[in-house]
């Protein structure tokens, strides 16, 4: 076991205020700006997941055609493609939560165009249209007041029908268009590919940033481990120097051989401190700096551990000009 107080610098080092622990910190907070980011990008990436739907129009009356990719199929709609005339509801509610809505288009194929709100997605597409109508999709259009936003729906039990959400704008310009006598044919076809190409920048973000943080925490901590070492070899190197130097002091105090008369074999001799037995003649003595003895074999190793007399705590190394941080 080697002294941290030999050497301030490794004992601050040793103790978590040296550069190593600096390092291992920086790491970690390298960790948690990763998790942070992987987090973000996780929830901004919602739109990435889902999959794009392209839409095409044909206005019969003014032989006008339009064709975007503003949509997105709900998470339980098949991708798949589909076609036929578009139909809404006849009656001033344009959200088709009423078992009994009929649409201006009936007849298959058709799509319905409905308004969101009032009810479940999955009532609106399965119960009102595919089970009952014979829609071959259904396209719902957002809220008032959110332009051309869209997200992806989720309609579970409702999974037998195209299903896709177009943004508030274009729905009520479709509106406007059919109610205006235009009759409106529409096709819906899988987007391109994007989604697919945000996905993999993604997960090729994720995994390049881990190799980075991976292999920056295994370099911090093969050179922290590798400077604990090396600090750690120094300071028992130079703790078996200073040992050597106290061990070759002590050894140069006087030797005395107790015999038969000796005050200290006598009944009232003293015990040694150290083993607490008593002396007898042909015990072999160690003499101190300050003229205490004790068993040479109690006493040698006492100094080099705490480097004073234990009766009198005088400085023994000390006084032989060793100074042995302890």
């Amino acid at each position: 076991t080697f002294c941290l107080h030999c050497c301030p610098t490794i004992s601050g080092r040793l103790q978590g205020s040296g550069p190593g622990t600096m390092s291992m910190k920086r790491v970690e907070k390298f960790w948690f700006l990763f998790l942070l980011m992987d987090f973000l990008i996780s929830f901004h990436t919602t739109e990435a997941i889902s999959v794009k739907a392209s839409v095409s129009l044909f206005h019969f009356n003014r032989t006008v055609f339009e064709r975007c990719e503003c949509s997105l199929y709900g998470f339980n709609s098949p991708c798949l493609s589909a076609q036929g005339m578009v139909g809404i509801p006849v009656s001033a509610d344009l959200y088709a939560c009423d078992r009994n809505t009929d649409f201006t288009v009936m007849k298959a194929p058709w799509i319905a165009l409905i308004e969101r709100g009032n009810c479940s997605f999955a009532e609106k597409i399965q119960i009102r249209l595919a089970a009952e109508r014979g829609a071959a999709a259904a396209v719902i259009y957002n809220y008032r007041g959110t332009g051309n936003e869209v997200l992806p729906m989720s309609h579970h039990g409702a999974e037998k029908i195209v299903a896709i959400m177009i943004g508030n704008l274009k729905g009520m310009e479709i509106l406007h268009r059919i109610r205006n006598g235009m009759k409106v044919t529409m096709v819906i076809e899988v987007g391109k590919k994007r989604s697919l190409s945000v996905n993999i920048f993604t997960i090729l973000f994720i995994s390049v940033s881990f190799f980075v943080v991976a292999a920056a925490t295994v370099g911090c901590y093969v050179s922290y481990s590798a400077r604990r070492l090396i600090i750690a070899r120094a300071q028992s190197r130079e703790q078996r120097q200073l040992r050597a130097k106290a061990k070759k002091a002590i050894e140069q105090m006087k030797l005395r051989t107790l015999k038969e008369g000796d005050k200290e074999t006598g009944p009232d001799g003293d015990s040694c401190v150290v083993c607490f037995e008593q002396y007898k003649p042909n015990d072999v003595m160690r003499v101190l700096t300050c003229n205490h003895v004790f068993h040479k074999t109690c006493i040698d190793p006492w100094l080099l551990e705490h480097g004073t007399c234990p009766l009198c705590k005088c400085d023994i190394l000390k006084v032989l000009g060793v100074t042995l941080v302890l």
